[in-house]
């Protein structure tokens, strides 16, 4: 049975939203350089990698809530979906930093090294988004 898309994103069922879902993979957002801003869509694709080839830090800038929003119409507060950040870069000052766009909030201890959400060299991390209220996004590092 095909799923209904109206207007990005999907609901099973009534909606419930601890529903498990199940889709393809996407593409893979691959990002190079020392400063990166994602569009939704890449942040919705859930798999990031990045490899600054030994530039040392980089900075990835998460859309804004509202643009998030503007890409999953069908989302309700409690809507979910998580991204996971790899950094394939094998040099040691290479850690991939994530920087909250304006609407994104980080909450608790969402730090893997040094500085912002990060993923130090040759080294991931998970992270789930959470809608909290219209354009308001709240990210938690869960792996």
């Amino acid at each position: 049975m095909a799923l209904p898309s109206v207007g990005g994103g999907y609901q099973l069922g009534d909606g419930n939203l601890n529903e498990v879902t199940i889709g393809d993979q996407g593409t893979v957002t691959a990002l190079t350089g020392a400063s990166n801003t994602l569009t939704a869509a890449q942040l919705t694709a859930n798999i990031i990698t990045i490899n600054s080839g030994g530039a040392g830090a980089t900075a990835i800038t998460t859309p804004t809530g509202a643009q998030i929003d503007a890409l999953l119409t069908n989302a309700k507060i409690g809507s979910t979906f998580d991204v996971a950040l790899i950094n394939i870069s094998t040099t040691g000052g290479d850690v991939a930093n994530l920087v909250a766009g304006t609407g994104i909030t980080f909450v608790g201890n969402v730090y893997l090294a040094v500085g912002n959400a990060s993923a130090a060299a040759a080294s991931s991390a998970l992270f789930r988004f959470a809608r909290t209220a219209s354009a308001a996004w709240s990210c938690y590092r869960i792996g």
